[in-house]
């Protein structure tokens, strides 16, 4: 069944609930990838050999949600996000939780991983997808291009890298900090097959992953940081801000209406 904006927005309002109750920020962030976090689940892990890992630590939350919305976290686990003793963090934890493969820590290490399970399931023989969320940040570090080499070089036509590009990080714009843009100019040259879509287009997030293709694939995504709630737009202080009642109610009000 297709993802339907009806769901999308009902799992953004927990979302908002889940952080407002915990207290704590990276909401503006969140938001920019919980299209495509959400839409990965629903659709593309259908079978258990395809996997999810998000490199981009600081979405945990959008993570959290969206297996809550498929069934594989509850309420109650929800209500224990970033608590003490929880099994919810504010990073996704090393295990514990089904359908999280790693502990991918803030950011720079998830396609590396993403890399050598794409390559272990072709060496074994199965034919599942590895599709992983990175941050637009992420490519300002070596580790990240490492990574791209070593997919390239194997031709991991079986792993979908995700980029959501909010141009905006935890000390200001990407381009201010440690400008990469154009980045799909930066990554010509290599064995991969580029898409730069609407990150907040779910047809157009489909059309580029159901795109055949004999090499690994990247998908620049083009998001708003803090998408669909207006005072957080754009914003860079929602990188960190947790949200105060007045805001909550504000923000809820403003995504029921986006249905």
């Amino acid at each position: 069944m297709k993802l339907n904006a009806k769901t999308l927005n009902r799992v953004k309002q927990r979302l908002l609930q889940m952080h407002f109750e915990a207290g704590v920020g990276h909401i503006g962030g969140n938001l920019s990838s919980i299209d495509t976090i959400m839409l990965i689940h629903h659709e593309y892990l259908q079978s258990e050999e395809n996997k999810f890992i998000l490199s981009k630590g600081h979405s945990a939350g959008a993570l959290y949600v969206s297996l809550w919305s498929i069934g594989l976290l509850s309420d109650q686990d929800l209500k224990r996000f970033n608590r003490e003793e929880t099994n919810l963090p504010a990073h996704t934890p090393i295990s514990g939780i089904p359908g999280i493969l790693f502990g991918t820590g803030s950011l720079g290490h998830g396609l590396s991983l993403a890399a050598g399970t794409a390559l272990a399931k072709r060496l074994n023989s199965d034919s599942g997808h590895v599709y992983c969320m990175t941050s637009d940040a992420e490519w300002q570090e070596g580790s990240t291009w490492e990574a791209l080499i070593f997919l390239c070089h194997h031709r991991l036509a079986n792993l979908s890298i995700l980029v959501d590009h909010n141009t905006l990080q935890g000390f200001g714009s990407t381009d201010s900090v440690a400008s990469m843009n154009s980045l799909a100019d930066k990554l010509q040259g290599f064995a991969v097959m580029i898409h730069s879509v609407n990150g907040h287009d779910l047809e157009a997030i489909r059309s580029a992953l159901d795109t055949p293709s004999a090499q690994p694939k990247l998908v620049i995504l083009n998001t708003t940081k803090g998408h669909g709630v207006s005072f957080m737009e754009n914003q860079m202080k929602w990188h960190y801000l947790p949200l105060n009642e007045e805001q909550y109610k504000q923000a809820l009000r403003e995504i029921e209406a986006a249905e």
